[in-house]
């Protein structure tokens, strides 16, 4: 570790920086924009791979079966992988660090990595054998070929998932040495063997057989889960000399992780539920249901990890490492809470306003191309418009967590995401399977329904972690004028957009919809720069200063 970030730790530690909440939130301003940059180039690598894959497989039966069986492994990925390492092994880790300990940091790590790998070992071998009675479970929906292809795609996914939580672990290692770019754009290579795999595939299969085109791509993502995980370890274990493979038992910050990585595993486990009450009823509905869901999330999840996980990410190590007595603790924390949440409003409130105004635009820009239609673009705006519902809750709410999680508090979160998912199964039955009805319309169209029903039950969650955070750290100040502001902005430029959108109809398709966006944007940041949103004018002046250089 160099002696530059050796003193940032310390400083960050001790709380012996001045004044203390200024140099947090400084400090955690350029570090989140680092994890954002990473987290863009794999974001933009994954929108790319969902338009290759929108136009060979459209809104098809392959289609739905690949999606479908795409989230059964990647529930390991997403128990075992970030979310749990961050939450039970970054705080433990960091603290390590902020002490010189190289030693116990290398023992640290290396058992963390033998019981994962055991454990995921495990696990991936007994998803391949029961790969049918997962299938019967979460997708019960699809029958017959449907169903024996969704078996097939599963069984050669896990293996591919087991190497994610291994690269998972990687990025816990880099987040806590403070080195987020890599860890966050590593995940570009496996879109791009993805996107090698469908353009190869779908010139060599054409027309003749979408499902070969599927177990193609299934291949295609093991090997990019492999590459993925490669291309972080040689950063790793330079990054810790001492690293020490083996089961650490006997060591007490071995033993604390692993406590607290039993109420984060199964609260990320409660919350994956939610993942898949979407698969298990959208399975249920016409056919395109779970493809179009699919991809209305890939556009859902951009704000969500470039902004949501991207503040959150760059905070908890930070979090975790600030020490000193309750009364500066506190006062730090809720600085860096009320700067995180004022970048997150700035960006993630026009994102929004965007999914309800022009989401058929963006699904124009991303898919729209071979076999999806401008229809399939309307369906998934429908589906957008309902994940817009609850964007701001969920992103604020990974903020909050992140409070939680650095003061070692690892059991409130879980209590939070299990009122989370009982409503989201609760109100998802109603929306999506009953509501069409009562309201006289198509079947699929409870796809919207179920994604708001989402919004909806991420929204109490959000203000049962804001409360709890609260209660330990005092009450957060957030400007109302500013909030009020940024949507003031977002709906008058919305507003324009959409009109501008339906009167350049006679352009190319392409063209014109990045211009609405390119509308959208300069307007949104006009107006909130002229009336001084503080964020507005700090995005500003970092492009200007690097368009100086």
């Amino acid at each position: 570790m160099g002696a530059r970030h050796r003193r940032e730790v310390s400083a960050t530690a001790t709380g012996r920086a001045s004044p203390p909440e200024e140099a947090h939130v400084d400090r955690g301003g350029r570090h989140a924009f680092l994890v954002a940059a990473g987290i863009f180039a794999s974001r933009i690598a994954g929108l790319v791979r969902q338009r290759v894959f929108a136009h060979y497989f459209g809104l098809s039966a392959a289609a739905d079966v690949f999606s479908a069986a795409f989230r059964i492994p990647n529930f390991l990925q997403n128990v075992f992988g970030e979310g749990v390492l961050s939450a039970s092994f970054i705080p433990v880790y960091a603290r390590l660090i902020a002490a010189d300990d190289e030693e116990e940091a290398g023992k640290l790590a290396g058992a963390i990595a033998t019981l994962l790998a055991l454990v995921v070992t495990v696990i991936v071998l007994l998803g391949v054998v029961f790969a049918p009675a997962l299938t019967g479970v979460l997708a019960g929906g699809f029958e017959g070929e449907k169903r024996e292809l969704t078996v097939r795609l599963v069984r050669i996914l896990f293996p591919g998932a087991g190497l994610l939580v291994l690269s998972a672990w990687c990025l816990g290692i880099l987040n806590s040495h403070r080195r987020f770019l890599l860890s966050y754009m590593a995940p570009v290579i496996w879109n791009i063997a993805m996107i090698a795999t469908l353009v190869a595939g779908g010139r060599t299969v054409g027309g003749r057989s979408l499902d070969t085109l599927a177990m193609w791509l299934a291949w295609g993502s093991v090997v990019g889960s492999a590459l993925q995980f490669l291309v972080q370890l040689p950063s790793v274990i330079r990054l810790v000399p001492r690293l020490r493979f083996g089961i650490g038992g006997g060591s007490e910050h071995v033993r604390e992780v692993t406590r607290s990585f039993g109420p984060v595993f199964v609260g990320r486990g409660v919350s994956q539920i939610s993942a898949f009450v979407d698969v298990v009823i959208a399975s249920y509905l016409p056919t395109g249901a779970v493809t179009a869901i699919s991809n209305a999330q890939t556009l859902y999840m951009l704000p969500v990890s470039l902004f949501g996980m991207a503040v959150s990410a760059a905070e908890l190590p930070a979090m975790s490492a600030v020490g000193g007595d309750e009364a500066s603790v506190a006062a730090v924390l809720r600085a860096r809470v009320a700067a995180g949440l004022r970048r997150l409003v700035f960006f993630v409130v026009p994102s929004g306003v965007a999914f309800l105004a022009i989401g058929d635009v963006l699904a124009t820009i991303v898919f729209r191309s071979g076999r999806f239609t401008a229809a399939d673009a309307r369906y998934v705006w429908a589906i957008l418009a309902g994940s817009a519902v609850g964007l701001l809750a969920a992103t604020s709410g990974r903020l909050y967590s992140s409070v939680l999680y650095a003061r070692r508090d690892t059991r409130t979160p879980l209590r939070f995401a299990v009122v989370r998912v009982a409503l989201t199964i609760a109100l998802g039955y109603v929306f999506a399977l009953q509501l069409p009805a009562w309201l006289g319309l198509s079947e699929r169209w409870g796809a919207a329904g179920l994604t708001a029903s989402a919004g909806l039950a991420a929204w109490v969650e959000f203000a049962l972690l804001r409360r709890a955070v609260e209660r330990r750290i005092g009450r957060v100040d957030f400007s109302r004028r500013n909030l009020a502001i940024v949507y003031a902005s977002a709906l008058v430029a919305a507003g324009v957009a959409w009109v501008e959108w339906r009167a350049v109809h006679f352009l190319p398709r392409f063209p014109s919809a990045v211009l609405t966006v390119a509308v959208y944007g300069a307007i949104y940041l006009a107006m909130t720069t002229l009336l001084r949103v503080p964020e507005a004018s700090a995005f500003v002046g970092r492009v200007a200063r690097r368009r100086a250089r």
